[in-house]
């Protein structure tokens, strides 16, 4: 296959949210991305029963599933122009990218984890809420009057905050009446907020540690929105997302002013394929949900490179 010249790949890294029971499956059609897995298992919680939504699990899952669909269709998929991951996405992000390997990023996962959840212990109680319906300005405010935090800019009219799980009901009701919609989501640290700023330190004494390779493609930064393409960059911006809020929308647009022709995103789940084609709809976008298939991936990434 030939790609067109003007042809320029994104791969989207998935968040919390996504996963399921049987997110390993598609990638373990492939000999390569089984062999991965079995090679990371002592990294990730066991399968059977786990809570796979409590954050300690969450996080290493995810990334395992991302890395393990990227090495099941590496092989045949164009190399991307681009890399961008949504929360601990930025993390799997760096892994496709090839400044980790899988252990080492299901690693970094798993203390990532460890550090947030260290941040619960001191504060408990926390929670995140989807916020939607309302101007990003008046969302803020309304965040900002229950001592909630926004933790992701989503859109123009979208966002998640964190806060106190005990003040989620009033900032619910206070965003109701004022004509927008509220959503508590499975999630139990308000991650990217003041909250987690005890683990940005540790995480970036134990990123400096970590070997990091060189680099297939930049990845973008999510508390940046821009282009990352050395260790010193990424350990700074990987870990101040832990605390800082999370400019998805800006990362959209530039996704957009970098060229971006068409997008993947590598699972569990659709949600970062469904945001950036209802923003930049001349964006060919799927996710690797939408298929049943490998062989379906690798004729779509042939048609939509032409």
């Amino acid at each position: 296959m030939s790609y067109g010249a003007q042809s320029r790949l994104l791969l989207l890294c998935p968040g919390q949210g996504g996963q399921h029971a049987g997110m390993f499956d598609l990638a373990r059609t492939s000999p390569v991305a089984r062999t991965l897995l079995d090679g990371i298992q002592d990294a990730m919680p066991a399968a059977a029963g786990v809570d796979i939504y409590a954050n300690g699990n969450a996080q290493p899952l995810i990334v395992a599933a991302t890395l393990a669909m990227w090495e099941a269709i590496r092989e045949f998929a164009p190399p991307p122009a681009l890399v961008a991951g949504y929360s601990i996405g930025e993390l799997s992000a760096y892994g496709v990218a090839g400044a980790f390997d899988a252990a080492t990023a299901t690693g970094l996962a798993e203390r990532r984890a460890e550090l947030m959840d260290a941040c619960l212990a001191q504060r408990p109680g926390q929670a995140l809420v989807a916020l939607s319906g309302l101007a990003s300005k008046r969302l803020g405010e309304l965040a900002t009057a229950h001592a909630f935090h926004i933790s992701i800019e989503t859109g123009d009219d979208a966002s998640i905050a964190g806060g106190s799980a005990e003040a989620a009901v009033a900032l619910e009701a206070a965003v109701i009446a004022a004509g927008g919609r509220c959503t508590r989501l499975p999630v139990e640290v308000a991650s990217h907020t003041p909250y987690m700023q005890d683990a940005v330190r540790p995480f970036a004494d134990v990123l400096r540690q970590v070997d990091f390779g060189r680099m297939a493609a930049p990845v973008l930064a999510g508390v940046s929105a821009a282009a990352v393409d050395g260790k010193e960059q990424a350990v700074e911006l990987l870990s101040r997302q832990l605390a800082e809020k999370i400019r998805w929308s800006a990362c959209m647009d530039a996704c957009g002013e970098a060229g971006i022709t068409y997008a993947l995103e590598l699972g569990p789940g659709s949600a970062l394929a469904k945001m950036l084609q209802a923003r930049h709809p001349h964006i060919n976008t799927r996710s690797v949900a939408d298929f049943r298939t490998l062989d379906g991936i690798r004729k779509w990434l042939d048609r939509a490179a032409e």
